[in-house]
Parts: C-alpha cells; sequence; structure tokens
C-alpha cells in the first residue's frame, strides 16, 4: 500500500471496530414487514411530549405528504389544548372540514391504539427509557429525542427492546443529518486528516451552572402544582422528595408558548446538565468520525485532575478527547490529525486547506437549522422500508454512555476505567453503582 493509502485504512484504528459479532447482527437485522399493505399509505403518527420541543418536530412532521398527526399525550392540560389546535389549525388550512385528533393524560392509552403505527417522544430524559420500551411492546416505532436515556443501564435496556421487538428506533441527533458534519466526519473517517490524535469538543454552559457542565443539586423552592398538571406522572420513576418549581415545566397558556426551556435537564437526578443536553450532539459527532459508533473510550479523567486542565477521553486507538472551549462559534468539535484539521460547528465549518472544503452548502445556524426536515425525513423513510435509520439505537446509546460517564468521572473526582465492549467499570464498585439508580414502587424496566 501507498503511504496515504495506509493512513486512510489504519488512521482511525482497527480497535475502532472490535464489536461483539451479535451486536453487528443485531444492529444491521431488518425489522418485520411495515404494518401497511400499501406502501403509499400514510403513517399515522403519535406524539409524547408536547413540550417546546414538539412546536418545532410538529413543523417538520406536519408538512410530510406521507404522515398523519392523529393523537398527542402530556400531563399538562393546556399542552394538549395547544397540541390540538395547532394540529386542527394546519389540516384546516389545507381545507379539511372535520380534523379529529385526540390527546391523553397517559401515555399507555396513546399507545394501547392499534392505528399508530410511530410516536415521537419529546418528554424529560427519566422518562425515555420507560416510554420508548413500552411502545416497542406495543409495536410503534420510534423516534426519541436525544439523549438516548437518564442512566447508562437504561439506555442498555433499550437496546434490548429495539432489537427484540424489532422496531425502528432514530434518535433526534440531527446533527448526523446535516452538511457540515456530515463532510467533516466523512473526511475524517477516510483518513484525510491522517492519523488521529487530539480532539475538542465544547458542550457549552449555562448560567445556572457557569463553570462546570455537569448536573447540580436540585434546590429550587417548592411551588404549588399549576392546575391541569398532574405532578405524579410528571415524576414519573423518580422520588417524590422532587417537588414542583415551574422551572421544570414552565407554566404556560394557550396563547403564549413557554417562556424558556425547561430547566429540569441541569439538575442531577432530573437531567445530567450540558455533558448531555449538548453533549449528546457533540460527543456523538466524536464518535462518528472516528469510527467509535456503538463503542466508547476506555478511560474518562476529570478536569482538575493531577495535571488535567479539562475532562479527558482516552479511546483505545491513542486519541484524546477533551471537553474544552473551540474557535467554533458556541458548541463545536476540532479534530486535529497529522496531515491537517477541522473545525466544525452548526453552520460553520473550516479546515487547515482547501483539499478538505467542502463542496456543497451548509446549514445556516441561525436561520434555517431547524427547518432542515432530513432527519426526521430520514426516520419515516425507515419505518416504511425496515431498515435502520442514520441514528439507531445502539449508536444514541454509545453517544449517551459518554456523556454520562464524563458525569461519573467529574462526580467521582478521579479516573474511571470503562470496558466500552461489555459495559462495565473494571473493579471500581463505586462507579459501577452509578450506572443506575433505584426507581420508586410501581416502575421497572422490564424488557
Amino acid at each position: 500500500m501507498e503511504r496515504r493509502d495506509f493512513l486512510k485504512a489504519s488512521a482511525i484504528g482497527a480497535a475502532g471496530f472490535m464489536l461483539p459479532s451479535g451486536v453487528l447482527r443485531a444492529s444491521s437485522a431488518p425489522a418485520p414487514a411495515a404494518p401497511k399493505k400499501n406502501t403509499n399509505d400514510k403513517i399515522n403518527l403519535g406524539f409524547i411530549g408536547l413540550g417546546q420541543q414538539v412546536l418545532m418536530l410538529l413543523n417538520l412532521f406536519l408538512p410530510m405528504k406521507d404522515v398523519r398527526v392523529v393523537a398527542g399525550c402530556d400531563v399538562y392540560d393546556i399542552k394538549r389544548e395547544r397540541f390540538v389546535h395547532l394540529v386542527t389549525e394546519h389540516y384546516t388550512t389545507l381545507g379539511e372540514k372535520k380534523v379529529k385528533v385526540d390527546v391523553y393524560e397517559d401515555y399507555q392509552d396513546l399507545l394501547a391504539r392499534p392505528d399508530i403505527d410511530a410516536v415521537v417522544i419529546a418528554v424529560p430524559d427519566h422518562q425515555h427509557a420507560l416510554i420508548a420500551i413500552a411502545a416497542c411492546k406495543a409495536g410503534k416505532d420510534i423516534f426519541l429525542e436525544k439523549p438516548l436515556t437518564l442512566t447508562i443501564y437504561e439506555g442498555q435496556q433499550l437496546v434490548k427492546a429495539v432489537r427484540k421487538y424489532n422496531r425502528i428506533l432514530q434518535v433526534g441527533s440531527m446533527q448526523r443529518s446535516s452538511n457540515e458534519f456530515i463532510h467533516a466526519t466523512r473526511m475524517v473517517r477516510e483518513g484525510e486528516l491522517g492519523t488521529i490524535r487530539k480532539i475538542k469538543a465544547y458542550v457549552g454552559r449555562d448560567a445556572t451552572n457557569p463553570n462546570s457542565p455537569c448536573p447540580i443539586p436540585y434546590d429550587l423552592p417548592e411551588m404549588p402544582i399549576p392546575a391541569g398538571l398532574n405532578w405524579d406522572k410528571w415524576l414519573g420513576p423518580l422520588p417524590t422528595s422532587f417537588h414542583y418549581h415551574s422551572d421544570l415545566n414552565p407554566v404556560n397558556t394557550l396563547e403564549k408558548r413557554e417562556a424558556f426551556w425547561a430547566k429540569w435537564r441541569f439538575y442531577k437526578g432530573l437531567g445530567n446538565g450540558f455533558m448531555a443536553d449538548w453533549g449528546a450532539h457533540m460527543f456523538d459527532i466524536v464518535q462518528w468520525a472516528i469510527g467509535k459508533d456503538r463503542s466508547g473510550p476506555v478511560e474518562i479523567i476529570p478536569e482538575g485532575y493531577s495535571y488535567y486542565e479539562h475532562l479527558t477521553f482516552k479511546y483505545d486507538n491513542g486519541i484524546i478527547v477533551s471537553e474544552e472551549p473551540c474557535e467554533t462559534r458556541g458548541q463545536g468539535v476540532e479534530i486535529y490529525g497529522d496531515e491537517g484539521w477541522i473545525k466544525v460547528s452548526r453552520g460553520r465549518y473550516t479546515a487547515s486547506d482547501k483539499r478538505l472544503d467542502m463542496t456543497g452548502p451548509m446549514t445556516d445556524g441561525n436561520i434555517s437549522y431547524y427547518a432542515n426536515d432530513k432527519h426526521y425525513r430520514a426516520f419515516i423513510d425507515a419505518v416504511k422500508s425496515r431498515i435502520d435509520p442514520n441514528t439507531p439505537v445502539e449508536v444514541g446509546h454509545s453517544s449517551c454512555t459518554m456523556c454520562i460517564l464524563g458525569n461519573i468521572a467529574m462526580e467521582l473526582g478521579r479516573p474511571i476505567v470503562w470496558n466500552p465492549i461489555v459495559e462495565k467499570f473494571r473493579n471500581d464498585p463505586e462507579a459501577t453503582k452509578l450506572l443506575h439508580y433505584t426507581y420508586r414502587p410501581g416502575y421497572s424496566l422490564d424488557v
């Protein structure tokens, strides 16, 4: 082989593809035949979780001519009412005189409907696994918002459920369908940067915790539960010690959308902070680029430990990833090889030389990024073809796992050693306890 060809073949490292054969078979196995007799029939879609994220998702799914939105579910009545209004308004604008859209407080009631083919799940992270596994059992295909789950164990169980019940699951890691990230990761995988050794990935910070991407203890004062909000159902498997505060589920009206994104994601036990909220995007790009989908790092070192200034992930092929600010706009990824570098974020791409430049258009992060329906179109096409979409459950799980491992290392304040093949810590009972938490009575992850 010529030197350059050899680098292309070996830059990522063979270890990046060391997976049990059963995992490969499962991830590529086709699901059963589509439930529709006629492939031209519409896919009946139900939405579970009707908060601010769904306002964007509706704008992408409703215009699809082969999709029919028929039902929604939320534990807050005003969100159910808003959902009915938006869906009805859309179909009425198209000339329909009688529009029927049903709403439910309990997701099991929506899943029990035999006419619903697939569901979009956009609830808080602590309910992702429970609802998605229930959807698998009910024979529904799933579009699940990122990050995949709240805990690593939940992700492991969801992977089992998707494959056991032969469902299609697309994770909402929409950067996988954006031109700048597609091009950047392809350049790395094809060896155009040579041997990769160093990557920077920045997941951002929030005013709630400006010095760290990790979640913080829940210390908000208790507030009266709004009329129409079923707080017990919102909690789901969480302990009842988490009391209501409007930051977790903002009060809104039919006329006015939420004033801010719900902040449950920033509190320990409720979410995994910016580490997962944006890490599920940026770390996802890192693993895709270096061929570590369905795998992961082997050692995680917290910032401030010994001489490590930043949270650091080490891979078995020698690649080092640090969570630190990049030169790109906001959250982004910088990839450095011995033959060039690439810096990429939403709507922005720069490279060390012209041979790495993009040949097609970029997505504008300020204007049209959320108007890009490619990722959602990929889900509907997968439902019809019964072939996995571009971000299947195993990929979402491995990216989510990387985020949670970062939190665990930071919480323990010391390095942790992880085996990404068997998904276990090596001789570390303290870290192992953080793979999951105890659900309150009445909730379990039975697959």
